[in-house]
């Protein structure tokens, strides 16, 4: 009867605990990496560093610049932490394909290695 049982939620239930695992795996993943966060602020300047222009033309210009400056530093950071969060994630969903491959054949191996150890000859 155990056995019957097992078998039943390994290739019913146990399909749908592999598949909620990626999502949740996924939407961790996007929670540590702040990415909607990231895209609502990706042109904001780099750490709230903002220069004020001051009464003179080289003034506001030069704010321009430091402002420019510190908005692409702070586009570039914030891209490069979205990338490595979609690699992770696509990192992830290869770890999940190997899962899925895996996961109807790990029953059939238990039962063929307890076997072969019965069965091997010292």
């Amino acid at each position: 009867m155990f056995i019957s049982v097992f078998f039943g939620w390994w290739y019913k239930d146990g399909w749908a605990i592999v598949f909620s695992g990626f999502s949740k795996r996924s939407q961790a993943i996007l929670r540590a990496f702040s990415v909607s966060q990231l895209l609502a602020t990706l042109f904001a300047p780099w750490k709230r560093i903002i220069s004020y222009p001051g009464a003179s033309l080289s003034d506001k210009y030069q704010a321009w610049v430091d402002n420019i400056f510190s908005r692409t530093i702070g586009f570039i950071v914030r891209l490069m932490v979205i990338i490595v969060a979609c690699l992770a994630i696509i990192v992830t969903a290869l770890l999940t394909l190997i899962e899925v491959v895996i996961w109807p054949l790990l029953p059939p191996a238990v039962v063929l290695g307890v076997v072969a150890g019965i069965l091997w000859k010292a």
